[in-house]
């Protein structure tokens, strides 16, 4: 008979991520990853998404060996350029200007970590995102009415999307910030 799962720890504060993992109906607690996400132009952006999410998993399991951390790294990337948080306003506007009328993808890496039981899962789930044509205008109207400092991209498809998103290709949790369809899979194989 296999073991229940271990105790669940969501490496990240994400307000996102926790969200739809309570949604899923998870029970889980939340300790912040303090680690330096790596940002080397060199990795391609699957690699690079993936690597940060195991960072942020490990650096909690060691201090949690008994329990299954969830780390996550969700990235923009359009031209093979990948698209971080925004250090200000004007580089949020350029970013979504990079985007606007264009197709882009956001890719998230997850693992899935347990010392104590030797679990380590690690996968990605990309999803193509379809900007609307924007002006200018349009641009600074979407920025007022989101917080932008903390996105990848520096947009948010569950805050006022419609304004700037003409469709998703794929999984609309993973834009939000965690894949939920592929982790309940690999949730459910561990089981």
């Amino acid at each position: 008979m296999p073991l229940p799962l271990p105790d669940l720890i969501l490496a990240s504060t994400s307000p996102r991520r926790a969200m739809l993992l309570e949604q899923d109906g998870y029970v889980f607690t939340t300790l912040a990853a303090d680690i330096e996400e790596i940002s080397d132009g060199r990795m391609d952006p699957i690699t690079l998404c993936t690597e940060n999410a195991r960072r942020k998993a490990k650096h909690i399991a060691r201090h949690h060996i008994e329990s299954l951390v969830l780390g996550c790294d969700t990235i923009v990337c359009v031209d093979a350029a990948v698209l971080g948080k925004p250090a200000d306003r004007n580089q949020a506007h350029a970013y979504i200007d990079r985007l606007q009328g264009r197709s882009h993808a956001v890719i998230s890496g997850v693992a899935l970590i347990c010392l104590q039981r030797s679990i380590d899962v690690l996968f990605h789930v990309s999803t193509q995102v379809n900007f609307l044509p924007l002006s200018a205008e349009a641009i600074d109207n979407y920025l007022d009415c989101i917080r932008f400092e903390d996105k990848a991209g520096a947009y948010a498809a569950q805050d006022h999307g419609d304004m700037i998103i003409e469709s998703i290709q794929g999984s609309f949790s993973n834009v939000v910030g965690l894949p939920m369809e592929q982790l309940r899979v690999e949730l459910d194989r561990l089981r």
